[in-house]
C-alpha cells in the first residue's frame, strides 16, 4: 500500500522557502531563518508542519522538495528559535517489507533538541487498527497531531553563549577530568532525589534545577562522592501497557529524543537549565555521567505505536528480521533493536553524544544494554563500527565510558570483552559480595579475585583494576537496605503478579521476612550493611554507590520499581526515612578511600611489588587466614571457611606524597562471614608500627570508639569478631 493523500499546505506560500542545506540534520538555526533537514532513505515525500506557540494549531505544512544523500532538506526564511514543528513522512505501508509510512502521524524529530507538550496515549499514535483482525498489517487514518508533544526549535547558540558569555565553548570540563579510579560514584534519579526534599523550592523539587541546588549539591559534597551518574534524562515516553494500569515508566529507560532533555524534569521552558545544573555540580567537584539508551527505542514492538523513527523510515533506523520485516529483532526485550549499523543511525548516536559533552557540559556515558551497541550482523564486536567510531572521535575519546556489558540476544553476556578505554558493571562483584557476607560456603577465592580488582576478566587486555566499576545494588533491584531484610521479591504493585524482577538476588532477611522490631535481626541487618558498604569502598576497582542506601532507604522488598513514580522509589528526607548512623559510617568510609586513594591502583597488584610510575614505592597485596598465616591452596580451598584477613602496604597516601618521604603504610582488613563469632590473630607484617583501629561493624556506629579496648603502645594480637562482622585496621611502617 502506498499513501496517496495528502492534507493540503494550506499557508506554506506564506513563507519565504529555498533548497537549504543537507548538513547538520535536524533543525539549526541562523540570522535570516530555520534550515531543516530529516533523513529518510525510502520516503516519497516529507512535510514540515510549523505549529503556534501552545502547539495546539497547525499553521502550515510545508514540502522539503530537495533531497541529498537521502537527506530531506528546506530552509525556511523569517523563522526563529521557539518555534514548535513535526514532520509528516510518506512513503509504503508495506511492514512485512519493513515500510510502516503513515503521513496520518505527526512524527518528532530525531534531532529535535526540545519537546514541548504533554503525550498522550490514545489509538490515534499506532500507525494500524487497533483490535483489527491483521494486527499492524492494517493502517490506520487517525491524526495524531493532537496527542503528541511538538519539536522545538532551539538556537545552541544562545544556549552556549547564556552558558559561557562566548559564542563556542572549550572543552574546559575535559581539559583537566579526574582520573577514574579516584571516582566515587553516585548512581541517582533526576526526580527522586529532590522529590520531597523539605529544604528546595516546592517548583524546583524533581527537576534539573532542583537537583543543581545549593541544598542539593551540599548534601552530595558532604556525602563526599565525585561523580554522579544520573538515570535517563533524554526525553523518553511511558510504554502503552503502563499507561493503561495508571502506571509510568519512572526509570526512563525508554527513549525518544537522544538530544532533548526529558520535559517532566525541566522547571521552566529553558533547557540551559540542565546545563546550569552541570556547571553548578562542577562548581562543587562533581561530575556527571549520563545514562543512555540507545540500544532500543520507545516505540516498541511492531504492535507499538508510532512517534519517530518507525514513521521516518523503519527500514533504516532499526534492525528488522531477515525473512520477515515485519518483526523486529529484539536484543533488548524492549520489543526493538536500533540499527546501529546503518551509517545514518550511527551518526546520530555519535551527533547526539557529542551535544551533551559540547554543549550540555556533562563529563562521561554509561550504556544501557552495550552489548547491543557493540553486534554486528555475525555477533559481538569489540572493534564494532561504533566502538571504532566512538574511540577515534577527538571529542568522545576523552570522557568517561562505561558499558553494562550484556543484553539477551546471542552471546550477550560480554564482561570483560569491551575495549579498553571501556569501564564495565561488574555484576560478578555483585553476586559475589552477596553471596559471601550472606555465608555461602565456598566463596574465598571468588571474594578474592572481586576484591583484587577482577583481574581474571580485565588485565588481559592491559585493563586497569578501574576497568571494574563495582556496585552491590543498583536501580534495577534491592536497594542495600531490602538486600538484607527480605529473601523474596515483592512486586506486587507492578501489576504483573509478582512475575517481574530478578527471581534470585542472593539476598537473606536473617530472621523474619520484610520489616521487624526484633532487635537481634535489626543488629545482623545493620552490621550486613556496613559489612558490604566497607568491601566495596575498600575493593580495588571503582565503586559505585546507589542513592539512598547511605541512608537505609528501602522499596519494600521491590526489586523492580522502574513503573513507581512515588515516595516508593522517592529518596526519604524524613527523619524517620533517614539513618543517620549508617549515614555517618558510610561517609567515615568514603573519607577513608580518599585518604588512601591507593585504594584503587592505577595498575593489577601482584605477589611482587609492582613498579609504579616516576618510581613510586611500590604496593602488594597479601591473604592470611584468620590465625595470621598466608594463605596456601589449601586454605583457599577450605570451602567452609568464610573467613579471611587481607593486608594493602605500600605509599597508600595521596598523590601529593612524593617518593623521597617514602610514607609507607598497610592496611588490614578482617572480615568474618560466618554465623558465629570467630578469634583472627593479627598477621605479622614486618617493619610496622602497632595496628591501629579504624572501624569496626560489631556495633551501631553511635556506639563506636575507635580506641575501645585498644592500646596505641601494645596493640593485642587477638581479636574476637562477632559474627558477621569485619574490622579494619591502620599502621605506619618504621623508617629505617
Amino acid at each position: 500500500m502506498t499513501n496517496t493523500a495528502r492534507v493540503d499546505s494550506n499557508t506554506a506560500s506564506s513563507y519565504v522557502l529555498s533548497a537549504g542545506k543537507p548538513f547538520p540534520l535536524g533543525a539549526n538555526v541562523d540570522d535570516k531563518g530555520v534550515n531543516f533537514a530529516l533523513f529518510s532513505a525510502h520516503a516519497t515525500a516529507v512535510e514540515l508542519c510549523l505549529f503556534d506557540d501552545t502547539g495546539t494549531q497547525e499553521l502550515a505544512r510545508i514540502p522539503l522538495g530537495e533531497q541529498t544523500q537521502q537527506v530531506w532538506h528546506v530552509y525556511v526564511e523569517g523563522l526563529n528559535a521557539g518555534q514548535l514543528y513535526g514532520y509528516r513522512v510518506y512513503g509504503p505501508y508495506e511492514p512485512q517489507l519493513g515500510h510502516r509510512f503513515n503521513p496520518n502521524k505527526l512524527l518528532l524529530d530525531p534531532y529535535a533538541r526540545q519537546l514541548v507538550g504533554r503525550y498522550q496515549h490514545n489509538e490515534a499514535n499506532f500507525g494500524y487498527e487497533l483490535n483489527h483482525v491483521n494486527e499492524d498489517l492494517s493502517f490506520c487514518t487517525l491524526d495524531n497531531a493532537a496527542f503528541m508533544p511538538k519539536c522545538r526549535v532551539v538556537d545552541i547558540r544562545e544556549l552556549q553563549a547564556a552558558v559561557d558569555d562566548s559564542p563556542i565553548r572549550p572543552l574546559q570540563h575535559l581539559d583537566n577530568p579526574r582520573p577514574l579510579e579516584q571516582c566515587i560514584i553516585y548512581e541517582m534519579h533526576v526526580k527522586g532525589f529532590t522529590a520531597t526534599h523539605p529544604e528546595i523550592d516546592e517548583n524546583l523539587r524533581g527537576t534539573f534545577a532542583g537537583l543543581g541546588s545549593s541544598q542539593a549539591i551540599e548534601y552530595l559534597v558532604n556525602l563526599g562522592v565525585t561523580c554522579v551518574e544520573l538515570l535517563p534524562v533524554q526525553a523518553f515516553f511511558s510504554e502503552p501497557f503502563l499507561l493503561e494500569k495508571a502506571l509510568t515508566n519512572y526509570w526512563g529507560y525508554n527513549s525518544i529524543g537522544f538530544f532533548a532533555p526529558e520535559p517532566s524534569y525541566l522547571s521552566s521552558n529553558d533547557i540551559g537549565e540542565f546545563r546550569a545544573m552541570v556547571d553548578a555540580l562542577h562548581g562543587a567537584g562533581i561530575e556527571v555521567i549520563l545514562d543512555v539508551v540507545y540500544n532500543h527505542s520507545a516505540e516498541g514492538s511492531r504492535l507499538g505505536p508510532t512517534y519517530s523513527f518507525r514513521g521516518i523510515d523503519n527500514h533504516s533506523y532499526y534492525r528488522l528480521h531477515p525473512n520477515d520485516k515485519r518483526f523486529y529483532i529484539n536484543d533488548t526485550g524492549c520489543g526493538n533493536t536500533l540499527n546501529l549499523n546503518h551509517p545514518r543511525m550511527l551518526q546520530l548516536v555519535l551527533d547526539s553524544l557529542r551535544y551533551w559533552v559540547e554543549v550540555m557540559g556533562v563529563d562521561g556515558f554509561r550504556f544501557d544494554l552495550a552489548a547491543c551497541l557493540g553486534r554486528e550482523a555475525y555477533g559481538f564486536d569489540p572493534g564494532s563500527g561504533f566502538f571504532d567510531a566512538l574511540l577515534q572521535d577527538p571529542v568522545l575519546c576523552r570522557v568517561k565510558l562505561i558499558a553494562e556489558p550484556w543484553d539477551i540476544g546471542p552471546g550477550g553476556y560480554q564482561l570483560g570483552n569491551f575495549p579498553v578505554a571501556f569501564s564495565e558493571w561488574n555484576d560478578r562483584y555483585r553476586d559475589t559480595m552477596r553471596r559471601f557476607w550472606r555465608g555461602d560456603h565456598g566463596m574465598l577465592p571468588e571474594f578474592a579475585r572481586r576484591f583484587h580488582g577482577s583481574g581474571d576478566f580485565f588485565e588481559h587486555s592491559g585493563r586497569t583494576p578501574s576497568a571494574s566499576i563495582n556496585f552491590l545494588t543498583s536501580h534495577d533491584g534491592y536497594t542495600l537496605k531490602d538486600l538484607v531484610s527480605y529473601s523474596q521479591r515483592h512486586n506486587e504493585a507492578n501489576g504483573e503478579e509478582n512475575r517481574d524482577g530478578h527471581h534470585e538476588n542472593f539476598s537473606h532477611h536473617y530472621g523474619e521476612e520484610g520489616s521487624t522490631t526484633n532487635q537481634s535481626i535489626l543488629a545482623i541487618r545493620a552490621r550486613q550493611q556496613r559489612n558490604l558498604l566497607t568491601t566495596l569502598f575498600l575493593s580495588q576497582g571503582v565503586p559505585m554507590l546507589l542513592c539512598g542506601d547511605e541512608t537505609g532507604r528501602t522499596q519494600l522488598g521491590n526489586n523492580n520499581a522502574y513503573c513507581q513514580d512515588n515516595p516508593l522509589n522517592w529518596f526519604d528526607w524524613s527523619t524517620k526515612g533517614m539513618d543517620e548512623g549508617l549515614l555517618a559510617f558510610t561517609k567515615q568510609l568514603i573519607q577513608l578511600r580518599k585518604r588512601f586513594p591507593k585504594l584503587c591502583a592505577k595498575r593489577f597488584i601482584h605477589d611482587q611489588l609492582m613498579v609504579q610510575p616516576l618510581a613510586e614505592p611500590g604496593i602488594r597485596l597479601d591473604w592470611f587466614s584468620r590465625h595470621g598465616e598466608p594463605m596456601t591452596k589449601s586454605l583457599w580451598s577450605e570451602s567452609m571457611c568464610r573467613s579471611l584477613c587481607v593486608v594493602l602496604s605500600g605509599n597508600l597516601d595521596t598523590a601529593e606524597c612524593t617518593p623521597k618521604e617514602n610514607h609507607m603504610q598497610a592496611l588490614l582488613l578482617m572480615v568474618n562471614a560466618d554465623e558465629n563469632p570467630l578469634a583472627f590473630t593479627l598477621p605479622k607484617v614486618a617493619d610496622l608500627h602497632p595496628w591501629q583501629c579504624l572501624l569496626y561493624t560489631q556495633a551501631e556506629v553511635q556506639q563506636i570508639d575507635i580506641n575501645d579496648g585498644l592500646d596505641a603502645q601494645s596493640s593485642p594480637t587477638r581479636y574476637l569478631l562477632q559474627d558477621r562482622s569485619l574490622m579494619l585496621f591502620h599502621a605506619d611502617f618504621m623508617r629505617i
